[in-house]
């Protein structure tokens, strides 16, 4: 464990994509987050999501593709991106439906996985896979 100065803390989840105000928008439809901050210049949005923020960017940007590169997006729709996020829910079955409802698109619905955990699995508008979940039980 990091001490001292170096001790880290999990403060963002970025999201790219490419209407930030659509995004957060459905995020908080789909999933039940209120939207914290939308910036005026529309290159920024944030969901109220507790201590780690869920944020929102559009795809390219001047400011940081220069230094970092480009976001790369699945060359295929059925292909997924290197990251997934998880929500996780009292009640799945409730939160699958409300998410599909609300315009996420359907992967894979909730089931009981072996290692103790009702997951089910959405896509957002992005094509970003979110995954909707319980608590691991042990």
């Amino acid at each position: 464990m990091a001490s001292g100065a170096v001790s880290p803390a999990f403060a963002y989840t970025i999201v790219y994509v490419r209407d930030v105000e659509k995004s957060a928008a459905f995020y908080a439809a789909a999933f039940g987050y209120a939207v914290r901050r939308h910036d005026q210049s529309h290159k920024w949005a944030e969901l109220e999501s507790g201590a780690t923020t869920i944020a929102f960017t559009p795809l390219h940007q001047r400011e940081t593709d220069g230094l970092s590169g480009e976001v790369q997006l699945p060359d295929a729709a059925a292909a997924r991106g290197p990251v997934e996020v998880c929500f996780v829910y009292a009640d799945v079955d409730a939160a699958y439906r409300r998410a599909v409802e609300n315009g996420a698109v359907p992967v894979s619905a909730p089931e009981q996985k072996p290692w103790g955990q009702k997951s089910g699995f959405v896509r957002d508008m992005d094509g970003n896979i979110v995954r909707i979940g319980s608590h691991v039980r042990e």
